[in-house]
């Protein structure tokens, strides 16, 4: 008999490619989607479609079917400006909360949680899973967010549910549809010559979606694991996707402290146009960061591997051009 397997968060970029694989390895799949979610991709793998809310308690609890192997709770807001925090609260603390409760609720053996390295907030030098989190004091809601989140998963370990949670870094890949997957469009118009002077962790989609579906099984239980991979510059990046598209190198790195300037001047415009600014004093403070990510135990329990981030921005392009969005 098929496992099955229940995904929060299926139409976005992690769990399209977690329901591809999903199926692909024989599970059965039921998808949890908001009725006004665009279901053109997510569709194409077939999953049983479920319609719910995970802010709303009751119809999570009613989407969620008995006999759930693991339950991936992939959905979450990744907001990186003042005026969306509270819906982001709502979304990441409010909804896990939800998710956790439903899952008690419905007898599922494991819970797999996507969370995110911004859950440790702004610390420095090497990251490892025992770095000590400084997020519950950052003034980046969503850093604020991503860790409350985990600990209410994390806390429901004493009551039963199997927990394991999954801290990637910047991921890229195929069915990106609206992360870094922008950077193609930015730098085919020649509106990506100034990069903030940020270091990031890049992991491959494919990669992360492997090594939540390996902690179904192999996953410590109230353990995290950090999907970490090449340690560059978002200025790397930029290039990278220069070449692949064949334009001239312009590309350039804006110094910490110019970002600021930038980001509190778009801050303040925002207040009479009511529009986000490109760079948000979140984003700002959330680039200025340098951490470098040690993924051995992903490595070494999950079988998480890193990829170079030309070869998952070469595949990110591919799959852009096949559908027609670059």
């Amino acid at each position: 008999m098929a496992r099955h397997a229940f995904v929060t968060g299926g139409t976005g970029f992690v769990g399209l490619n977690l329901v591809q694989q999903l199926k692909a390895d024989g599970w059965d799949v039921t998808a949890l989607h908001r009725a006004n979610s665009d279901l053109t991709f997510l569709s194409r793998f077939s999953p049983t479609l479920v319609q719910g809310e995970i802010t709303d308690a009751a119809s999570i609890l009613t989407a969620l079917p008995r006999g759930i192997d693991t339950l991936f709770h992939v959905a979450g807001n990744t907001n990186m400006w003042r005026k969306g925090n509270a819906q982001q609260t709502r979304d990441n603390v409010d909804g896990t909360r939800n998710v956790v409760e439903a899952a008690i609720a419905k007898g599922v053996r494991r819970l797999v949680v996507t969370s995110s390295i911004s859950a440790y907030g702004p610390v420095s030098g090497e990251l490892t899973e025992a770095t000590a989190s400084c997020a519950a004091e950052s003034s980046v809601n969503y850093e604020r967010t991503k860790w409350q989140a985990q600990e209410i998963a994390r806390a429901a370990v004493s009551r039963g549910l199997e927990v394991v949670i999954m801290q990637p870094g910047a991921i890229i890949g195929p069915y990106d549809i609206g992360t870094w997957s922008q950077m193609f469009a930015l730098v085919r118009d020649g509106k990506m010559n100034a990069v903030p002077d940020a270091g990031l962790t890049f992991a491959h989609v494919r990669e992360v979606v492997a090594a939540h579906i390996a902690a179904a099984d192999k996953g410590e239980n109230g353990g995290q694991y950090l999907l970490g991979g090449e340690n560059r510059s978002m200025l790397d990046l930029v290039q990278i996707i220069e070449r692949l598209m064949g334009k001239p190198a312009k590309a350039k790195a804006v110094p910490k402290a110019v970002l600021a300037v930038v980001a509190t001047i778009g801050d303040f415009v925002s207040n009479f146009t009511g529009k986000q600014p490109t760079i948000t004093p979140e984003m700002a403070k959330a680039f200025g960061g340098r951490s470098k990510i040690n993924t051995a135990k992903a490595q070494r329990e999950l079988g998480f591997k890193v990829v170079s981030l030309e070869q998952m921005a070469k595949d990110c392009y591919d799959w852009m051009v096949a559908e027609g969005r670059i």
